[in-house]
């Protein structure tokens, strides 16, 4: 039977809040399987590490998340940083971690990293499930490689995040902490481990044919018309108003979609930097995107208010419980950071609205510059301004 539990710490020195994690994540079970750690890059992540090998050897997995975390016990933030824990056991689950930096083959890393998760897993066969991490910049292709070993095995995850976009995010795996590369934890288990994976967002009727793309996430042209000029005129905005980074925050409760090829899913696009080439033709105006398009391919406009931002969180929570077949142990609650800064200072509504559902199961909320999963008969996907929540069944 899997258990769980979760500890954080908000303590001004990094080693101690390490240390308090760890002591209030695995007080009923030191020998844990595995602890997912979210920390703040405010903090000096390489100490909290250190802080919680101070307590417990067990296998760690993380990244930093923007501005805070969600625990049953609120939104943990603070000036000077946070880091909490979820931590799980199981006698019947073997789990096997690796992680590599950045190189010039991304799907090469992915293979070498899967090889390395089962041969860690003392295994010789594909998981039943995977989580990656990543930094926000060659998300799909370590995909691509991984599942070059595994095959298309269920996952879930996000990529690290900072407080602003500046790039300072960290990925953590067992001792190491870096700032570019991929990490992955791989489950062998007969337990029930379900994913659901949305953006919530409404489709509108603006939908174009993506005719250029740059460098697979710099959309130029939409109908041959100049990217950020047709985005302007489906969203009824300035042109000036969406350069640089001011389309980031803009973009969140109307961004772009595609759908996967057999319609049941839409997966986001975050239209992050608009990209002004000066020479103001109908085609120079470009979109800086969280994620890959594909020309030849329809681009949606899609769009939700706040309100339904946060409403999102307690009804994916709802149907992922729905979906399971038994009770669940355990939530992993992967949640973009862009939509959280949208949501801004009504994250306690998102709190109360994950605390309800979950009815008294522990979890752990990150927030990520890149969300990963599937959905239905999907294949898995890296997305933005998605809600990846994973649960895991007692048995």
């Amino acid at each position: 039977m899997l258990k769980s539990q979760v500890g954080y710490s908000t303590n001004l020195n990094s080693f101690k809040a390490g240390v308090e994690t760890a002591q209030n994540s695995t007080k009923n079970f030191p020998n844990a399987k595995l602890g997912f750690l979210f920390t703040s890059v405010e903090n000096d992540v390489k100490e909290v590490v250190k802080g919680i090998r101070s307590v417990t050897k067990i296998p760690i997995i993380g990244c930093t998340s923007s501005n805070g975390i969600i625990v049953p016990d609120g939104y943990i933030t603070s000036d000077h940083g946070f880091a909490g824990m979820l931590t799980f056991d199981d006698v019947n689950m073997n789990i096997g971690i690796a992680c590599h930096e950045a190189g010039n083959n991304a799907r090469a890393i992915g293979r070498k990293v899967a090889i390395e998760a089962v041969e860690s897993a003392n295994n010789t066969r594909a998981p039943a499930y995977f989580y990656m991490i990543a930094s926000p910049k060659e998300e799909e292709d370590y995909l691509m490689g991984i599942q070059d070993v595994i095959g298309r095995v269920p996952m879930f995850g996000g990529s690290a995040a900072d407080d602003d976009e500046s790039g300072k995010w960290q990925i953590i795996c067992n001792d190491k902490v870096f700032n570019d590369g991929v990490a992955v934890a791989f489950f062998y288990t007969d337990n029930e481990i379900i994913t659901a994976y949305d953006g919530c967002y409404r489709e509108t009727r603006n939908v174009g044919i993506i005719t250029e793309v740059k460098n697979n996430r710099t959309l130029a042209t939409i109908d041959g018309i100049s990217a950020l000029k047709k985005y302007a005129n489906w969203t009824n905005s300035s042109l000036s108003d969406l350069k640089g980074k001011n389309l980031l925050k803009t973009s969140v409760t109307k961004p772009l979609g595609v759908k996967d090829p057999l319609g049941n899913l839409t997966v986001v696009r975050h239209p992050m930097f608009g990209i002004d080439q000066g020479t103001r033709t109908m085609t120079d105006d470009e979109i800086e995107l969280g994620n890959k398009v594909v020309e030849g391919t329809a681009v949606i406009q899609l769009e939700a208010t706040i309100d339904e931002l946060i409403d999102a969180t307690g009804h994916t929570l709802k149907k992922l419980r729905k979906n399971l077949y038994k009770e669940p142990s355990a939530y992993i609650l992967i949640h973009c950071g862009g939509r959280r800064l949208a949501i801004d200072d009504r994250i306690e509504e998102v709190h109360k609205q994950l605390l309800k559902e979950a009815k008294g199961v522990p979890f752990i909320t990150a927030f990520t510059f890149g969300e990963y999963g599937y959905d239905e008969h999907s294949a898995n996907i890296c997305g933005g301004l998605m809600l990846s929540f994973t649960a895991f069944g007692k048995d």
